[in-house]
């Protein structure tokens, strides 16, 4: 059975750090990334990396600022959000899947329970 368990969420002041984790067990995955859904508004793409971390895609408001990586050993991937912003506050969900390319949520096999960010300004 599939489980992706995050970790790492919490509060933090505007310009502050956060490093969120996610563990996978039960399969390998192609592709393993973030999205995250702010209160009121739909459920967005924020970044993905591929098996062997060759190809990573960030959505345009976190470039710069994230960081993307992975673990294929471990089945883990991470995600160093550096120079947060009030907007930046919603739940982050882990997913994975085995598409080609893993941008939008129909793309997206399996999903973690999320953790919140919280930013204040």
């Amino acid at each position: 059975q599939v489980q992706l368990v995050e970790s790492g969420g919490g509060l933090v002041q505007a310009g502050g750090s956060l490093r969120l984790s996610c563990a996978a067990s039960g399969r390998a995955f192609n592709n393993m990334g973030w999205f995250r859904q702010a209160p009121g508004k739909g459920r967005e793409f924020v970044a993905t990396i591929n098996k062997n971390g060759g190809r990573r895609y960030y959505t345009d408001s976190v470039k710069g600022r994230f960081t993307i990586s992975r673990d294929d050993v471990k089945n883990t991937v991470d995600l160093q959000m550096n120079k947060l912003a009030p907007e930046d506050t919603a739940v982050y969900l882990c997913a994975a899947g085995w598409a080609v390319s893993m941008t939008s949520g129909h793309e997206v096999d399996y999903w973690g329970q999320g953790t919140q960010v919280t930013v204040s300004s």
